[in-house]
């Protein structure tokens, strides 16, 4: 492959990372998800054929393999062209019909509790809500530190605003097994809570875990 046409994928992917597929046209679209079957070839060409053959992108992915097969690419791309509707399918039933997605405010603290069971050293866990609740992201931001460092407030305002959270809610766990909040705990909440409303995002709770207990800052009133 010439340097020129590397540089050209690497323009199409820098597109694509700062604006997705808006202002793409349909062959360009083609043509970058066929970089994935075709490392070392020119993948325009086989975008036009397509589209000449089939009319358009959504008649391309809804062909049978053997048909886009008799059109030129390999079974392997095929494939990979035909998994891309299903993977849609599945993603919006995930997204949007996923009952266990749609998470309970009022019981915030048996949410957490299971998530923190067997967990010797102190966790920080993130929880990230839409403005319908349904959960975006849950996940580990820090281990065996506290909620008050700068690496984890960045860490967590950075996450929140990628996934253009509406809520946040942080749990993090006491394994002396008292659940109660140090002075630290309301300081950190205190400032990740103004911080968060910065960028228009609400920190809901922080949930303290400690054994089978847990404390609410939101239902203690210091939240």
């Amino acid at each position: 492959m010439s340097n020129e046409h590397k540089g050209h994928r690497s323009r199409m992917k820098n597109r694509y990372l700062q604006n997705g597929f808006d202002n793409f046209e349909e062959h360009e679209i083609l043509e970058m998800l066929l970089y994935y079957c075709y490392p070392q070839k020119d993948t325009n060409p086989i975008a036009h054929r397509l589209l000449e053959n089939f009319g358009s992108i959504s008649a391309v992915l809804d062909a049978p393999v053997d048909v886009l097969v008799e059109s030129g690419l390999t079974e392997n791309s095929a494939t990979f062209l035909k998994m891309l509707p299903d993977v849609a399918r599945v993603y919006l039933d995930d997204k949007y019909n996923n009952k266990n997605k749609i998470i309970d405010i009022n019981n915030l603290g048996d949410y957490f509790l299971n998530k923190f069971v067997g967990r010797v050293n102190e966790h920080l866990i993130l929880l990230l809500l839409d403005a319908k609740c349904r959960e975006l992201y849950c996940g580990v931001v820090s281990v065996g530190s506290n909620v008050s460092s700068d690496v984890n407030m960045r860490k967590i305002v950075d996450l929140a605003m990628r996934y253009n959270a509406r809520t946040a809610v942080i749990a993090h766990n006491h394994p002396s097994g008292m659940a109660l909040p140090s002075q630290n705990d309301y300081r950190a909440t205190e400032v990740l809570a103004e911080t968060l409303s910065v960028v228009s995002i609400n920190l809901y709770d922080h949930i303290i875990i400690a054994d089978n207990d847990y404390v609410s800052f939101r239902e203690s009133g210091a939240l």
